[in-house]
């Protein structure tokens, strides 16, 4: 299959946000940090159907997250962001204009949010499914959890399951583009693992107003050797 190459910031917009405020100063990035980069799908429109659909993936993938990634660009020029990584922006991105808060999770959301899907899921692996069951008894109690969040989570958002500073899983929701990473007061801090998109846009083309078939359709996706590998970096940091 075809992977699609890197787009680069020339692309057109589909989101604007305005930019506000001045932006604040952070520590220096680390220096193998290159900036950031609209990275590749990794897989065709088509390759989630019939859970989800091409026009979607499309929209979603070009429009939506590019223009996250356009305007999270347009609100770093000039400044130090624009060689930091997202994860310590987030750390401080109370300092930051809204444009950052919401343009910069878009981005980093979406980028996490096509990582832990997969036309080809396999088994879940040793480690993942050891810390599932330690923390929700189950696995069917997890995905039971998850659903529950996600389905009654009120207007848009997303639904992760996280790894709190005590190296337990833990499940939230967020609204907006918000995510476990910010110092935000509200938001349950952690280390995202899976991220589920529960604006209307990543499903309202194939599910119209069926949250829940989507969220539920979620699970025949679902890289779970993605999330694994976010656990085993998440546990050596």
């Amino acid at each position: 299959m075809e992977r699609r190459k890197f787009i680069t910031i020339a692309g057109t917009a589909a989101l604007t946000v305005p930019i506000m405020g001045t932006i604040a100063s952070c520590s220096p990035a680390p220096e193998k940090f290159e900036g950031h980069k609209f990275p590749e799908l990794g897989y065709g429109f088509n390759a989630l159907e019939p859970y989800i659909d091409a026009l979607t993936m499309e929209l979603h993938y070009t429009k939506h997250h590019q223009g996250y990634f356009n305007n999270f660009l347009a609100a770093a020029e000039g400044t130090e962001l624009t060689e930091t990584p997202m994860e310590r922006i987030f750390e401080n991105i109370n300092k930051y204009p809204v444009s950052v808060r919401n343009n910069g999770g878009g981005f980093y959301n979406h980028v996490l949010f096509w990582e832990n899907m997969t036309p080809s899921p396999k088994e879940m692996p040793a480690l993942l499914k050891k810390a599932i069951e330690r923390d929700f008894n189950s696995f069917d109690n997890f995905r039971e959890q998850f659903n529950s969040g996600a389905k009654t989570h009120f207007g848009s958002g997303w639904t992760w399951l996280a790894l709190n500073s005590d190296g337990k899983l833990f499940i939230t929701s967020t609204a907006n583009q918000d995510n476990p990473l910010m110092n935000v007061s509200g938001i349950t801090k952690g280390v995202p693992l899976l991220a589920l998109d529960v604006w209307e846009h990543a499903y309202y083309l194939k599910y119209q107003n069926r949250r829940a078939e989507y969220v539920d359709n979620f699970w025949n996706v679902v890289n779970w050797e993605a999330v694994n590998n976010r656990l085993v970096k998440a546990n050596n940091k």
